[in-house]
């Protein structure tokens, strides 16, 4: 490769990202760009495409300025980014033919019981590893064809592509030329047989999904295409492409057992890696493919996921104004020693693992007179480092052995006070690496590996290092209680179908 600098672009949530990394793992250059958010319902969420595309450009031209890199200069390109995400465009013009139904989004929840109630939840847990959830792309993507007005017609007819976030950004790269996608993003839409390692077509007829519209599917370490010239600058390969859960476990370094990722972001994702072969949890836990899945067999990791995290902090300002900035959250909150008995359960858009229920609504619980806006604050923390650890302890249950440390990332594992009580709920070391931007990190390592800059992801899991350490500072009755004290609440938001 002529190249010597990896661009990875990290396409999220609510904002693109894009680094620019050199061959000794150090951020040369970076660029952020946030982009709208709609909600044109309750429970409803939407992107425009038109925007993630904007926001990816503009995001990796900052990072190229910033590195002082030219196009030309790069070796490769990694892409992350939000799974489950649907999108749909015209084939021969690329344009977007409706927004982009969010994995936060719930319309499909009647769509999700009415297939369970038909009995296809154990054939669909059996061949992708996931839940009947609106969360999944497939429901989306139907809801799609059969809501916009001639859409499933011209599916039908070959003249509409359709994919999640990674494949809408590989066919703007390469100018239209690619419609692809990668191992771990296939597994996450409910329509990809994980055991065989294709797309079903048993499951893309239960959906109603065109096998037609869906992308070709490659390792997420391999070659998925060239930048167009016209949009980059210069014909730079993508050589990877990962979801960002399993980007991030990758970039972690976590590649054994007993080791497993927390990423802190919208919603917190809990990832391990289980190995060549695929789990059956019994804990209502997901399994996935994993990014080192490929040529050489089949990897799986284990995944429990937490909808709401940051979007806590972020309604605790935009919603009830108690702080004006996400950052004010971690000094509100240590103003006092507890929550003062209050305990927040964010379940805005359901619940997911370990309980399922889209139904769930949020709640505050234990309020009094002499309740502030600092123990809500305190709350909040706690509901996000309580609902991470009730995760681990179901994928405790589900591994040959209980995790013995946690790596963090993402923004909200800056709060120094969310990493300590996350230690201390959990009973093990917690560990923030220097370089939190662990997502695009690992597309930026798959990239680099497939370049030739790294020779294996054992090198690049020896780039990795540790900024802190939290250890735990309660004893075994105090965290038990705490926990019990959760669960309770929990059970208190759930629907009564989901607790009988």
């Amino acid at each position: 490769m002529a190249g010597t600098f990896i661009l990875a672009i990290d396409q999220g949530t609510t904002s693109s990202r894009a680094l620019v990394v050199d061959g000794n793992g150090d951020v040369c250059g970076a660029g952020h760009e946030p982009f709208p958010q709609h909600f044109p319902a309750p429970g409803l969420v939407e992107h425009d495409p038109l925007d993630i595309w904007k926001s990816t450009e503009e995001a990796i031209a900052t990072a190229l300025a910033a590195a002082g890199v030219a196009s030309r200069e790069l070796a490769a390109i990694g892409i992350t980014n939000q799974r489950e995400t649907v999108l749909v465009w015209d084939r021969a013009t690329g344009e977007p033919l409706a927004p982009a139904i969010v994995w936060q989004d719930r319309r499909t929840v009647d769509a999700c019981e009415d297939l369970k109630a038909a009995g296809h939840e154990a054939l669909i847990a059996q061949r992708t590893g996931l839940t009947l959830d609106p969360y999944f792309s497939a429901t989306k993507l139907a809801w799609l064809l059969d809501s916009v007005p001639g859409l499933r017609d011209r599916a039908e007819h070959g003249e509409v592509a359709a994919g999640t976030v990674d494949s809408w950004l590989a066919w703007q790269i390469t100018g239209g030329k690619r419609h692809v996608t990668d191992y771990t993003n296939a597994s996450r839409t409910l329509l990809f047989n994980i055991l065989r390692g294709r797309w079903d077509d048993d499951l893309c007829a239960l959906f109603r999904v065109p096998r037609n519209v869906l992308p070709a599917v490659q390792p997420s370490c391999s070659r998925f295409g060239r930048a167009s010239a016209d949009v980059l600058g210069a014909e730079v390969p993508i050589l990877a492409i990962a979801g960002d859960q399993q980007s991030a476990l990758f970039g972690q370094g976590c590649l054994g057992p007993r080791m497993a990722k927390n990423t802190y972001g919208t919603g917190c994702f809990l990832l391990a890696n289980a190995g060549a072969k695929a789990v059956t949890s019994r804990h209502r836990l997901l399994v996935s493919m994993g990014a080192g899945a490929g040529q050489e067999g089949p990897e799986y990791v284990v995944e429990g996921s937490v909808f709401v995290a940051g979007s806590l902090v972020q309604w605790l300002r935009d919603g009830l104004g108690i702080i004006s900035s996400s950052g004010e959250i971690e000094a509100l909150a240590e103003s006092v020693p507890d929550g003062g008995g209050v305990t927040i359960v964010p379940a805005f858009t359901g619940l997911g693992a370990p309980y399922w229920d889209p139904n769930a609504r949020g709640a505050i619980l234990g309020l009094t007179r002499g309740a502030t806006r600092a123990h809500i604050a305190r709350a909040a923390l706690e509901a996000i480092a309580l609902s991470s650890t009730e995760l681990v302890r179901a994928m405790d249950g589900d591994l040959p052995e209980p995790i013995a440390e946690l790596r963090v990332d993402g923004g909200a594992s800056r709060d120094n006070l969310l990493m300590q009580l996350q230690a201390d709920y959990l009973g093990i070391p917690v560990v923030r690496p220097r370089n939190i931007e662990t997502t695009a990190m690992g597309a930026a390592y798959l990239a680099g590996i497939g370049a030739g800059m790294w020779a294996s992801a054992e090198e690049t899991a020896s780039l990795w290092e540790a900024e802190r350490t939290f250890e735990p500072a309660i004893d075994a009755d105090e965290r038990e209680g705490k926990l019990g004290s959760w669960r309770a609440a929990v059970q208190r938001t759930l629907v009564a179908d989901a607790r009988e």
